[in-house]
């Protein structure tokens, strides 16, 4: 069963969230054309977009999402790794966090929009923010084909919609399997909302989120 926590807004002050949202860039990505249909049950999705203090910072605040865990996903799957080994860089694995999400209340498609909205930008070649080296570039971890295929229409309609002045570098790539962090990176923006980092990077997001994803955005936290 999954944590539900209420954030209060004293941990996002509104004397933070204006200037927040004026320093960020946020892009309004476009609705997918081609989206993966609704089932019964759970899905799973995984996504690396830098840091994920804020990737699962974001996706926590997203109705019809169930449970988000930061993690790291995209190396050998023999390989195992945490924290440390992942920051030190060259074991081909990413910051990544897997989103539990019911399809009949959020799509696929919808949470990709919300990620390339608010969360990565998809024109920084193995960086985001102030974190750079491959284990904080953005990439989608299809879970299933029709993901995969959700997945790749969308980066294509990215980059027919020339919202951004770069080229797209986000990539799909395989899903070999996901391997959780340990208990000091979970829920970290709910645990230290006044963080430096999550003051200067991540609040942005969540702001910015609420902001322009009204009907998205819970104001409970699902950890």
């Amino acid at each position: 069963m999954a944590a539900a926590w209420h954030y209060a807004p004293a941990t996002l002050p509104d004397a933070i969230i204006p200037a927040a949202i004026a320093g960020e860039r946020t892009v309004l990505a476009p609705q997918p054309r081609l989206d993966v249909p609704a089932t019964t049950g759970l899905q799973t999705a995984i996504f690396a977009g830098g840091c994920y203090w804020g990737v699962e910072g974001v996706f926590s605040h997203v109705k019809g999402v169930k449970r988000v865990e930061s993690g790291f996903a995209g190396g050998p799957p023999r390989l195992k790794v945490d924290y440390d080994s992942v920051s030190a860089g060259g074991t081909g694995y990413a910051e990544a966090v897997r989103v539990v999400y019911d399809p009949r209340q959020v799509s696929y498609g919808t949470l990709m929009r919300i990620f390339f909205s608010v969360i990565a930008d998809p024109t920084t070649l193995n960086y985001q923010g102030p974190d750079h080296g491959t284990q904080y570039r953005s990439a989608l971890y299809p879970t299933n084909a029709a993901q995969a295929k959700a997945a790749q229409a969308y980066l294509a309609q990215l980059g027919q919609a020339k919202l951004w002045t770069g080229k797209i570098v986000t990539r799909v790539e395989r899903f070999d399997g996901f391997q959780i962090a340990d208990s000091y990176h979970q829920d970290f923006m709910r645990k230290n909302p006044r963080h430096p980092y999550i003051l200067r990077w991540d609040a942005p997001k969540l702001a910015a989120f609420r902001q322009a994803f009204p009907q998205q955005y819970s104001g409970t936290w699902v950890s």
